[in-house]
């Protein structure tokens, strides 16, 4: 039943609609200018996908499709899309470069009812190097925190025994060493420095043990150089801010440790830590490599990072009253925040400086601190042992200023 208008005027209902002759002119031009289009778009390699052009009359295989050009066309024509991706093409490289850690702890601590190691725990872990016929891993500290053995379980299921060479709280970092002698290869590094938003990134480990070994989820970087605060000693206070660039691809427990790669198959993070909160979907964080590669190479030459430190103990204003900021240590109302000392070492570089208990301090050399992560960033960040800090510090109301020199204290 043909569609009208009620307001029309009767006369008019069998008139032929004026707009049939133009469209379908239209209909018949754009058919001819795809068809001689077509061949054009293909050699200049225009189209999304690859595409070629048989005579054969019927499709050969699961990657041709029967299309049908135009209506005047008799003879018709394959398009073959290739299906194959750089996805699976990379993971098929990199896959055995990503291994399953094997946390074994003792028991009991009692020698003589000391029973044998027990798995506690399996994280995931990337090789990152081979040479003199050994194997180097990179893992997260809190995958191997407490083991009193480490095996490394490979690709085919085999385990090999490890040996930590060194690890670090602040960065979630620690490195193994193992017999390369099954190891096959290890993966490139990439550069975190130029992972852009929204390009393609997928995480490979072990998720929930070793039952999903070589697990792949894919997605997309989400962010870059996001600050989390992380609370290292389980007192409720934060101690330090980690940079982690953040992904959608899935990141589940027992993936910590292990690789987040660009499209190209190249390791660009060190996956460490996702949001777990009932509310949340899809939010996952991975160290960078780029801030990874100093701390791996101290870990794996030295056993340890070397820090500068100020022998205090130290907390940030916003965990006192407003009131303890006036009575306890009279801070004028131009302060808006710092940290405060609550304790010094003996001989340490603070004492040695002339720091004393409730000093407030609120800027280092010439960046502001406003909280105990600012300044142990610009310490650990910023500065080596031996350097010498300006300090600038409130103490009884009275602002002062003071000089250090770091000494070095290893993690």
């Amino acid at each position: 039943m043909g569609y009208y208008d009620d307001h029309a005027s009767s006369r008019n209902r069998h008139k032929r609609p004026g707009w049939i002759a133009p469209t379908v002119v239209g209909l018949i031009l754009g058919s001819v200018l795809i068809i001689l289009a077509l061949p054009a778009l293909i050699q200049s390699n225009i189209l999304p996908y690859d595409v070629s052009i048989q005579n054969n009359e019927e499709p050969q295989g699961d990657e041709g499709q029967n299309v049908q050009a135009d209506e005047g066309t008799s003879t018709p024509q394959n398009v073959n899309v290739d299906v194959t991706t750089q996805v699976t093409e990379v993971v098929q490289d990199v896959q055995e470069t990503v291994v399953g850690v094997v946390n074994i702890q003792s028991s009991s601590s009692d020698f003589f009812s000391q029973q044998e190691g027990s798995q506690t725990g399996t994280g995931s872990g990337v090789i990152y190097k081979k040479e003199k016929g050994s194997a180097y891993v990179v893992t997260n500290h809190h995958v191997v925190q407490g083991a009193s053995a480490i095996e490394i379980a490979l690709i085919d299921g085999s385990r090999i025994e490890a040996t930590k060479l060194g690890s670090d709280p602040y960065t979630d970092l620690a490195v193994l060493k193992v017999d390369g002698s099954k190891v096959n290869k290890a993966i490139s590094l990439g550069d975190s420095s130029n992972v852009k938003v929204g390009e393609s990134a997928l995480a490979i480990g072990n998720p929930l043990g070793l039952m999903f070994a070589g697990s792949v989820t894919k997605g997309i970087i989400s962010g870059k150089q996001r600050a989390i605060p992380q609370d290292l000693n389980g007192d409720g206070r934060m101690d330090w801010q980690a940079e982690v660039i953040q992904t959608d691809a899935a990141i589940n427990p027992g993936n910590s440790g292990g690789a987040l790669i660009n499209i190209k198959g190249q390791l660009i993070g060190i996956n460490s830590m996702k949001i777990a909160k009932s509310a949340v979907e899809g939010i996952g964080f991975a160290i960078p490599i780029d801030l990874a590669k100093p701390i791996i190479d101290n870990l794996e030459n030295d056993g340890e990072v070397t820090r500068p430190y100020m022998g205090i103990e130290a907390y940030s204003l916003s965990e006192l009253t407003s009131n303890q900021w006036r009575s306890t240590l009279e801070l004028p109302e131009e302060v808006e925040a710092g940290v405060f000392i609550k304790g010094i070492e003996p001989t340490s570089p603070a004492d040695q400086a002339g720091l004393e208990q409730y000093d407030v301090i609120t800027k280092l050399d010439d960046t502001k601190v406003t909280n105990i992560v600012d300044l142990r960033k610009h310490l650990y960040e910023k500065k080596k042992v031996g350097e010498k800090m300006s300090i600038t510090f409130y103490r009884k109301g009275e602002k002062k200023e003071t000089t250090m020199e770091l000494a070095s204290q290893s993690y």
